[in-house]
């Protein structure tokens, strides 16, 4: 089975609805355009839709049918850090700044995973969690997974104060060959989201160093 991998870029514009949906249209329009650059309709695709202020970090949730189209044209979705999909032509789409998003794919099974993995995410070890419930949930067999991983923010700009100050994507790393992921089977992005112009950085905006507080995406589907 054939899967899509593709991450935008500022180019792209940004891929996150505002809580005041002031740039919802635009979004609209950005979201539509780069999907369907991927030969993907916005009608078949659902977001993951991270929030923050609680205690759990690593939600997980399948959907299917139903729930496509869910997020993409109001930002209203149920709450998650990552969804799971075991149908074809189900694309699933996740916003970024300053964090890692993480496909996972059982190639046995064809069960896909779009994670997001952010500070808090990691803290509560959700890289190798993710792979977890892929295991208990579905039985997936670690050893055949396939991963993509994201860009992520350097550590010289964006070091992890939990993890000693350490590398967001070494951290990630780590914990995905906790998991039980075989290194040659996962395909990392190794661009520093924070000086690299092509993707927006939260961290870089509130530092004054990026004029433009915007969201890329990361956007996942089997065929």
């Amino acid at each position: 089975m054939d899967i899509t991998v593709a991450i935008s870029t500022i180019s792209d514009g940004t891929m996150s609805i505002l809580p005041d949906k002031s740039n919802q249209p635009i979004v609209i329009q950005n979201r539509d355009r780069f999907l369907m650059t991927h030969h993907i309709p916005m009608k078949d695709t659902t977001l993951v839709k991270v929030t923050y202020g609680g205690h759990n970090y690593t939600r997980y949730k399948e959907v299917g049918s139903a729930q496509k189209g869910d997020g993409m044209y109001n930002g209203e979705a149920v709450a998650c850090d990552a969804l799971i999909t075991r149908e074809r032509r189900h694309a699933l789409f996740l916003p970024l700044a300053d964090c890692v998003g993480m496909v996972v794919y059982d190639p046995d099974q064809h069960i896909l995973m779009l994670s997001h993995v952010g500070r808090h995410s990691l803290e509560q070890n959700g890289a190798h969690e993710s792979v977890q419930w892929l295991v208990t949930q579905y039985q997936s067999n670690p050893a055949s997974l396939l991963v993509w991983l994201t860009p992520a923010p350097g550590q010289a700009s964006y070091p992890v104060w939990a993890f000693g100050n350490g590398d967001f994507k070494e951290i990630v790393l780590e914990q995905l060959d906790q998991a039980g992921i075989s290194a040659s089977h996962i395909t990392n992005d190794s661009s520093d989201s924070t000086t690299d112009p092509r993707y927006f950085s939260h961290s870089e905006f509130l530092a004054g160093r990026q004029t433009e507080d915007g969201r890329y995406a990361l956007v996942s589907m089997m065929h």
